[in-house]
């Protein structure tokens, strides 16, 4: 039998859903059909060099050991079954042969047989989605010919994981018709790193403010970029270290720290470039500096309109050593050569920077989050200084009460900035929120959802890290928010809502 206190508690809980259900309906994000998922077959060369000069020159000789037809046997066999899984495959041992040359006696006297199979042993294939494919992106880019009038053409960018928790980026183009149905073009069987640019120019002053605020000797800074021109190059600089000139009268541990950061941070620092036969799904941004040697970890992708109507796209990601992170800014106009540069500042620091599609009031706008709990709000000048960050918001639903963040960039709609959100609830649950700003003045929120659009289900339990939904960039197309997001850190989807009913919502919830 039940006891008055029973009883009393029943009431109350139907008191309260009564109350629940005479408020506006939850409202949800519908998930489509698309299932976007890790595929262990698509694979990357990497030079495969072993850490001691002896080792090399041992597997060296053992490979001139070989008589002639026993060298071209091996080869052989190696590009029977190896070639088909790589673009340029010959092409590759090549370079990687070049790479240890050096150590090779009479190599100019070669035959090329001979140095491709010396290529084979200093070349490892890595599937670089073989653990995951995540923390998707999306951005709207211009038409081709061929595509039907009244759709959308976008491209979509994943964080890629494989051997080791080594992140990359990856790449997925398609379409979206007039119906807003969703389809993506054929995936490329094979994926193909680009070639860096290892002359890179750097700005003079950006480079001197980032070694001060690295904690770089100051004089001997001073000394190391001095002639060096407004726009220099890595070998300029090579030389500057290479001749030092009066650089003797630093203390010698000065001096080697200050060097080696400088090198540290030009290296941070390239382009790279695909070549224009590579599609998009083809092209994967594979960790090249020693700062982001452990993963390259959730880009955020924007399509960003200048002062002037210029198209770019920009992209935050956070580099990872295994020990610190480093906020890195892309640069891109056609997805086939990429600038990567260091974000400067004391503010840019916290991993989920997300950049605003337009100056504002001729500024740049940046959301971050600096302490890992909280969402701040940055304007500055210079796109690629960060000093000061304004507390936009705590943690304030339940869903959130751990931690939140913002899930990619802000979508400008005529109310306001439209903001997807993620936040960290129980059993360290991620889910999606949603949120309005100011359009002239973003560090003031017009209105919040108090409930979350996007939260894990019985599938969103199940992968590499459990009751995880996430997502580093939405879009808005035909009235419909379009979010990618990924499940349980692992594999990706995508859900869809009405704005209408976004912004109906909102102005409900919205704030005085």
């Amino acid at each position: 039998m039940q006891s008055a206190a029973d009883n009393e508690d029943l009431r109350l809980v139907d008191t309260v859903m009564m109350e629940i259900s005479s408020t506006a309906p939850m409202l949800k994000a519908r998930r489509k059909s698309i299932a976007i998922n890790p595929n262990i077959g698509r694979v990357i060369t990497r030079p495969y060099l072993p850490s001691s000069e002896e080792r090399i020159r041992k597997v060296i000789k053992r490979v001139l050991s070989l008589d002639e037809n026993e060298a071209c046997t091996i080869l052989e066999t190696v590009l029977h079954e190896f070639s088909h899984r790589h673009r340029y495959f010959r092409e590759t041992l090549q370079h990687n042969f070049e790479r240890v040359a050096d150590y090779v006696p009479a190599a100019n006297s070669l035959s090329e047989e001979r140095r491709l199979l010396i290529g084979t042993y200093f070349t490892a294939e890595y599937s670089v989605e073989a653990a995951a494919l995540f923390n998707p992106s999306i951005i709207q880019v211009p038409n081709q010919e061929a595509d039907p009038e009244g759709c959308c053409r976008f491209v979509m960018s994943f964080r890629a994981t494989g051997e080791g928790h080594i992140s990359s980026i990856e790449f997925r183009s398609g379409i979206i018709d007039k119906n807003n149905d969703i389809y993506f073009d054929p995936l490329s069987d094979y994926v193909r790193t680009p070639r860096i640019h290892t002359d890179s120019s750097y700005d003079l002053q950006l480079f001197r403010l980032k070694l001060q605020e690295m904690g770089a000797n100051y004089k001997v800074a001073q000394w190391l970029l001095s002639g060096l021109p407004d726009g220099f190059t890595f070998n300029d600089l090579q030389r500057k270290i290479d001749n030092p000139g009066n650089g003797d009268r630093f203390r010698k541990q000065d001096k080697a720290e200050t060097i080696e950061m400088a090198r540290w941070l030009a290296q941070s620092n390239y382009e790279i470039l695909f070549r224009p036969d590579h599609q998009i799904s083809e092209r994967v941004i594979f960790p090249v500096s020693e700062s982001e040697s452990k993963g390259i970890e959730d880009a955020r992708f924007v399509r960003f309109v200048d002062n002037d109507g210029s198209v770019i796209y920009y992209a935050t990601y956070t580099a990872y050593n295994g020990e610190r992170i480093l906020p890195q800014l892309i640069e891109t106009r056609d997805f086939l050569s990429f600038k990567i540069s260091t974000l400067n500042g004391k503010q840019a620091q916290g991993k989920g920077m997300a950049l605003f599609p337009r100056r504002i009031r001729g500024q740049y706008v940046m959301l971050s989050r600096q302490d890992g709990e909280n969402n701040t709000i940055m304007f500055s000048d210079n796109l690629h200084f960060w000093q000061e960050a304004t507390m936009l918001q705590e943690p304030e639903f339940p869903y959130e009460f751990m931690q939140m963040g913002n899930s990619g960039s802000p979508i400008e709609t005529p109310e306001g900035w439209l903001v997807v959100t993620h936040g960290v609830g129980p059993m360290r649950t991620y889910s999606r929120g949603i949120e309005l700003l100011d359009l002239d003045d973003p560090s003031r929120i017009i209105s919040r959802i108090d409930e979350p659009i996007l939260v894990p289900n019985a599938q969103d339990r199940e992968g590499y890290v459990p009751n995880v939904v996430y997502s580093c960039g939405a879009m808005i197309f035909q009235g419909e928010l379009i979010i990618p997001y990924a499940s349980a850190d692992q594999r990706c989807g995508i859900a869809t809502l009405r704005v209408s009913d976004v912004m109906a919502r909102l102005t409900q919830n919205s704030q005085p």
